[in-house]
């Protein structure tokens, strides 16, 4: 018999791989080119060739023995210290390799950093609407995730009702910016005033509160806005990063998790990870992919090519009367639903072969996640069954 664990999990089952799957069965039945599939967060842009050409000189040029055999659980040195380097490049921060853990891309680094932090009953605060999958994240270790209220004008995180949320059991809040589902990119009077009341919590119950940043998306931004690092806002803040999307690379499971020195007891939280990375049975990061990644730190996605598809997706479906948010980073558009229950809007929709998913699998009632990551072709093609599926919900102007 399963566990009870995982018999909850069944229950609530990924929204976002369900409607990816449907549409699989749907394109076998009317064909590909009729599926409209906007559900999956898959890059869209290739991996950038340096990645290929490097991953090939890994294998011409690195001793076999080194490049395929165990490393320590943090991963090569050369390559976090590659990572490091950049970053202080990039951002003016001062790290070293011991800052820096690679993992099995951000999923598997916040899987261990919430293990080296949580005992079972301690909450994890997350700012509705968020990624869904936070909730079996926390439950893998007996935490529990607390709801920020959304704040239906912008989407910034409720700083209110924030506060109100912390309790003595908060042990970690999770952020994520830009973010998956919205696109808003939390502003830096936000993050100061969330570093703020971090901080002050921290001290009234006497114990530390981790800001965990999950920044998949940090690199896709638009409109001249700049990409940030947020380790600025607090001290005890833990950064979680992936490649799948600054470099195409969603199937390769790579990222790193980032603990800087002003993290109270830095030194034995960085080795608390990497004990969980061992725990946990991921033992180290891909090696392979390791060294490759280490040489392309430079590169990033094709930006342009999901502005472009952005501009067009949330131009045309404002002209024909949905109300959307605009996004400023990732690759989703965030649509409220023209009916209460956005489950008829989704179901609507699949009567014109067009995929998006509901807006309570991001505990966000009401709104429907597009994801634009896919051709401008696709995007175009796609707009006739948006404008049927306008008249069909009343809001065609």
């Amino acid at each position: 018999m399963l566990s009870q664990n995982i018999q909850t999990a069944l229950k609530g089952n990924s929204v976002i791989r369900a409607m990816f799957n449907e549409g699989k069965e749907m394109a076998e039945k009317i064909g590909a080119e009729n599926v409209y599939d906007f559900s999956l967060g898959n890059p869209a842009t290739p991996a950038p060739a340096s990645v290929n050409q490097a991953i090939k000189d890994a294998v011409d040029e690195l001793d076999s023995m080194e490049l395929h055999g165990y490393m320590a659980n943090a991963g090569y040195p050369d390559v976090r210290a590659a990572v490091a380097e950049n970053l202080n490049k990039r951002f003016g921060t001062d790290f070293d390799f011991h800052n820096i853990i690679m993992t099995v891309g951000a999923a598997g680094g916040l899987n261990i950093v919430l293990k080296a932090f949580l005992d079972p009953g301690d909450e994890v605060i997350a700012f509705a609407p968020y990624f869904g999958e936070y909730r079996g994240y926390a439950a893998n270790f007996g935490g529990k995730i607390v709801e920020v209220a959304p704040n239906l004008e912008n989407f910034q995180p409720d700083l209110v009702d924030f506060e109100k949320k912390i309790t003595d059991k908060t042990k970690a809040v999770i952020i994520n910016t830009p973010n998956n589902p919205t696109g808003v990119i939390y502003s830096d009077e936000t993050m100061t005033k969330l570093g703020e009341i971090l901080s002050k919590k921290e001290k009234e119950y006497n114990h530390e509160i981790y800001l965990i940043s999950d920044e998949p998306y940090r690199e896709l931004v638009y409109d001249g806005e700049p990409v940030r690092f947020l380790t600025k806002f607090y001290h005890n803040t833990i950064v979680g990063y992936s490649f799948s999307k600054s470099l195409s690379l969603p199937g390769e499971r790579i990222g790193y998790v980032v603990v800087p020195n002003e993290v109270t007891d830095a030194e034995k939280v960085q080795t608390g990870i990497e004990i969980a990375n061992r725990q946990l049975g991921f033992v180290n990061a891909p090696s392979l992919i390791q060294k490759a990644v280490a040489k392309c730190l430079d590169e990033q996605t094709d930006v342009a090519y999901y502005d472009k598809n952005r501009e067009l997706l949330y131009g045309e479906l404002t002209r024909m009367g949905f109300t959307c948010i605009k996004p400023q980073g990732a690759f989703y558009l965030w649509v409220k639903s023209p009916v209460e229950d956005e489950e008829q809007f989704v179901q609507a929709a699949k009567k014109y072969h067009i995929l998006f998913v509901k807006g309570s699998a991001f505990a966000c009632p009401g709104y429907v996640r597009i994801a634009y990551c896919t051709s401008y072709e696709r995007i175009e093609k796609s707009l006739p069954a948006f404008e049927k599926l306008a008249v069909d919900m009343g809001v065609s102007r």
